[in-house]
């Protein structure tokens, strides 16, 4: 049908939406090919949130640029920074609950819903329960390397059906695989990915926990989430063209993220609380600039 709207009636704009990318893409992409321009659109970001609720009077980028720029000043706001981010940090920055704070029994049907509905239904996903057990897997894995062989074993699955799952996963925007940069050194881990959920609420309710993240055993490990989330949602939305990745070696030394585009490579340490910034990143690559980005100076 839009092929014929498209074609017949040729001053008729289509936009066409829906929460899930895979049913779009199966039923346009050959139909549409050559007169369509795809958008994704993620969770709000927090500008996008804070603007929402009233907290700011404009959307803006300011968590990106204070990453790129590396200033790490902080800030006073006319409203509680801290609060609102362990909010987001535990229920996530899904357009919903802007009106509906703290709606744990809608995350969870939301999850449940990205998992079966709108995955199973188009027969992409043989086994509900071993999709169910992957995704709380790597749920409980968010910025550590991913081990398919790992996996595969304790799910009772091959390889294959691992890799095939996570990347059904991903072209439904559930999560997102984020690559390692390396310069080919034999040191430096080149394959293994680590996996982010671009709505760390949505990965809360797949977990079942949606305690205090100060106080949780993995509240690194979400705020490391959520600025990571927020870096790729800027830089799809402003084609900034930052290649994104992370930095790691087999002894141990790490960058979070790496955002790099030309010349231009930023590597960026991703804290909760304020530490000392490790070197190893700007040994290795002395041109670079190296940030720590922590719950006081991100935004």
């Amino acid at each position: 049908a839009a092929k014929i709207i498209y074609d017949q009636m040729p001053d008729i704009q289509l936009i066409i939406t829906g929460s899930s990318a895979l049913n779009i893409k199966n039923h346009t992409s050959e139909s549409l090919a050559g007169r369509k321009i795809d958008y994704q659109l993620f969770p709000l970001t927090l500008s996008e949130y804070l603007y929402q609720t009233g907290a700011e009077s404009v959307i803006h980028d300011s968590c990106f640029q204070r990453i790129v720029s590396g200033d790490t000043e902080p800030r006073m706001y006319g409203f509680d920074l801290g609060a609102t981010v362990n909010r987001v940090l535990t229920y996530g920055l899904n357009p919903y609950l802007v009106d509906h704070p703290s709606d744990v029994s809608y995350l969870k049907e939301l999850a449940i819903s990205s998992i079966y509905k709108d995955i199973l239904e188009l027969n992409l996903i043989e086994h509900r329960a071993t999709a169910s057990n992957l995704l709380k897997l790597l749920a409980y894995q968010i910025g550590n390397l991913i081990n398919y062989s790992e996996l595969a074993s304790r799910l009772g699955v091959d390889v294959r059906t691992v890799q095939r799952y996570i990347s059904i996963f991903e072209q439904s925007f559930i999560l997102f695989r984020l690559y390692p940069y390396t310069s080919t050194r034999r040191d430096e881990i080149g394959k293994a990915p680590k996996i982010y959920f671009y709505d760390i609420g949505v990965r809360n309710a797949i977990i079942e926990d949606f305690s205090d993240p100060s106080l949780r055993r993995d509240a690194g490990a979400i705020f490391e989430n959520f600025i990571i989330s927020e870096i790729i949602k800027y830089n799809s939305y402003n084609d900034v063209e930052y290649k994104t990745a992370f930095w790691r070696t087999a002894a141990g030394a790490e960058v979070d993220l790496v955002l790099h585009k030309g010349d231009s490579i930023i590597g960026v340490e991703v804290k909760r609380s304020p530490r000392r910034l490790s070197t190893g990143f700007k040994r290795r690559y002395p041109d670079a600039q190296v940030h720590l980005v922590t719950m006081d100076n991100f935004y």
